[in-house]
């Protein structure tokens, strides 16, 4: 008897195990349930998609299921999608969502609303976190009920780029040296760069010259143009690989016509409220890219031939935020 009752009491103790190992699968798979599916965006360059990759293998790590619908278009096709709904997450830039998307001015000295509040999970003290950053944090939330979250520490700022030969020529070192002899250049941009108020109009207007013609390119091929003669002066990004790889000179924005263009990710809120932990999973990379990394990190895709997904997995794997691929 005391045998039979010892061997009912570990039959019943294996199956308290199983029954609690079932009930701990079923937990594992009711919140999994409760995960959605988050889709990613991203712009239709080189930046903008690894960043995108970032944010996907961030969230897969942690459980999300992901999808991608990179190379979207510009800068008002990926806020629309944004704000329709067809995605949920892209990384944008500060001055480009107060200048292009807000149709607002650059902030003077101490003109930062009294009511802006930095987004979600967004401290003072990080790389990134001024006036403008501030202000369209307020303002996409009121007007679009998208987040900002924290900015990840390098500021892709416009610089206008030429070859070296065409800087000996012309003398060029800032901006402003372009005023004598921009008539008898030919200017080379995005089509989104050629109209934005902080592209060419603006720069135009704020330096008081105009190029003698201008051509609008796709961004892939903005550099080649340049380098190879097509036009003497193009619109570059300050973190892009290819101003070193070609051996370009950057011209100093001696008015400080460029905005900061310090770059976060821009969430739906009904994914915030669905699942806040999105803000706690992305701002791990607050203030952990500078400008140079991010530079290297787009000539390994620009220069060296490698995957965007591949450059975004060997980075967060470096970094210990992501387990890498076994």
């Amino acid at each position: 008897m005391g045998r039979f009752m010892k061997m009912s009491a570990l039959l019943l103790v294996a199956l308290g195990m199983m029954l609690g190992s079932i009930a701990g699968v079923a937990n594992v798979a009711a919140q999994d349930g409760d995960m959605p599916t988050v889709t990613v965006g991203s712009k239709d360059f080189t930046e903008s998609i690894v960043l995108a990759e970032m944010v996907a293998l961030l969230l897969e790590d942690a459980g999300y299921e992901v999808e991608r619908q990179l190379n979207l278009g510009g800068t008002v096709v990926a806020h629309e999608a944004l704000v329709n709904g067809n995605i949920d997450i892209y990384v944008e830039y500060t001055g480009t969502g107060l200048l292009a998307i807000l149709g607002m001015d650059l902030p003077t000295a101490g003109a930062t609303p009294a009511a802006a509040t930095p987004a979600v999970g967004a401290t003072p003290a990080a790389s990134g976190v001024d006036e403008v950053y501030t202000i369209v944090s307020a303002e996409y939330e009121e007007q679009f009920g998208l987040q900002w979250l924290e900015p990840w520490g390098f500021n892709n700022t416009y610089v206008l780029a030429v070859t070296q030969e065409t800087a000996d020529e012309y003398g060029l070192e800032t901006t402003s040296d372009l005023a004598e002899v921009a008539g008898d250049l030919t200017f080379g941009g995005t089509q989104e760069f050629l109209v934005r108020p902080d592209g060419l109009p603006g720069l135009e207007a704020a330096y008081g010259f105009e190029f003698g013609d201008e051509l609008g390119l796709d961004p892939g091929l903005v550099y080649s143009a340049v380098d190879g003669g097509d036009v003497d002066v193009i619109s570059a990004f300050a973190t892009d690989g290819r101003i070193p790889a070609l051996d370009l000179v950057t011209l100093a924005d001696d008015q400080a016509f460029f905005p900061p263009y310090f770059a976060a990710p821009v969430v739906s809120g009904e994914l915030l409220e669905q699942s806040p932990e999105v803000a706690d999973i992305l701002n791990q990379l607050s203030g952990m890219i500078d400008d140079g990394t991010m530079a290297s990190l787009n000539a390994q895709v620009d220069v060296d031939g490698m995957e965007p997904i591949e450059v975004a997995r060997t980075f967060l794997t470096d970094q210990g935020l992501i387990e890498g691929e076994s």
